[in-house]
């Protein structure tokens, strides 16, 4: 039965609330923007949380554990979409240093802040202890997932 397999649960949830914050967002907005994917979402949180040093490409592949074409294609569309700019780097002319646009910034807020109200309701009626056991199954499964 499809409904007991731990794959399908995973995934439906991602949809499901991946739908319901682009509905929010959009709810929300009155002028016409960009949306954030999640994974364009990572790379803001991780270049916003490391603001004082230099962030390539590699570091994104490293960090969020994606392959460099993945991470290639999702920063060309944030590039094309002025939420960041990559300029070449003085020490090696191969590397190009990753800037956010100020646009990046704005977009980052505002989904933090959907974000946080998402959490807070998906965790409602479920008890701590409940989330615990939660978060511990999952971590128990990246581990499997690693030795594979």
């Amino acid at each position: 039965m499809v409904e007991n397999k731990v794959l399908y649960q995973i995934k439906s949830l991602d949809i499901l609330v991946f739908r319901k914050i682009c509905s929010i967002y959009d709810k929300n907005k009155k002028e016409k923007s960009i949306k954030a994917t999640p994974t364009q979402m990572q790379i803001l949180a991780y270049i916003l949380k490391c603001e004082n040093k230099d962030i390539y490409q590699k570091d994104l592949e490293d960090v969020l554990n994606l392959r460099r074409a993945t991470v290639s294609g999702v920063l060309q569309t944030m590039e094309k979409n002025e939420l960041i700019k990559r300029i070449t780097d003085n020490k090696d002319t191969r590397s190009k240093k990753i800037i956010l646009q100020k646009k990046a910034i704005n977009i980052f807020n505002t989904y933090k802040k959907l974000m946080i109200e998402m959490e807070n309701k998906i965790v409602q009626n479920i008890s701590e202890e409940e989330i615990g056991v939660f978060c511990k199954v999952i971590n128990k499964m990246k581990e499997n997932i690693k030795i594979i």
